[in-house]
């Protein structure tokens, strides 16, 4: 049987990953699969061991990860497979396939059109009332955002291969 898990990246924020169950449940309905289930990397959970173990137990001998993701960064390269590589020790019995992250598509471009038509009644973000930053702390050693400048960028290579 084969199990397809949704994997995203996680988020402080409670319910961050609704629209990924949303998406999971629709292509159970629509798309003849018997399980799928989404996990976040980091975060809020469920997390990926846990649903992994969930799928095995319910009898999957193939599991396909898709990784929520739109660019090809860290995640894609090396910290998605170095996860998938260490728990498929525990079920050497399960094909584990790292399948395609959703990228770019051209059918964006008419999802973002329609975005773009959605949002043009929306207020002046000057006017939203947002929550404080304390309703959402960052866990102790883990940092909320580090950006890199493009001159320190050019070192790295682009080596990812998937």
């Amino acid at each position: 049987m084969r199990a397809v898990i949704i994997l995203g990246h996680g988020s402080r924020v409670p319910e961050a990953g609704k629209d990924m169950k949303t998406i999971a449940t629709l292509l159970q309905k629509n798309h003849d699969l018997e399980m799928v289930e989404v996990c976040q990397m980091s975060r809020i959970g469920p997390h990926y061991p846990e649903i992994l173990a969930k799928c095995v137990e319910n009898g999957a001998t193939e599991v396909v990860v898709i990784p929520y993701f739109l660019n090809r960064g860290l995640h894609i390269c090396l910290d998605i497979p170095e996860m998938m590589q260490e728990e498929a020790k525990k079920y050497p019995h399960v094909k584990m396939i790292f399948g395609k992250h959703l990228g770019c598509d051209p059918k964006f471009a008419d999802i973002i059109s329609l975005r773009i038509q959605e949002s043009l009644d929306l207020p002046d973000v000057r006017y939203l009332e947002l929550a404080p930053r304390e309703s959402f702390p960052v866990p102790v050693g883990q940092g909320e955002f580090v950006e890199m400048p493009p001159e320190e960028a050019k070192r790295y290579k682009n080596g990812c291969g998937h």
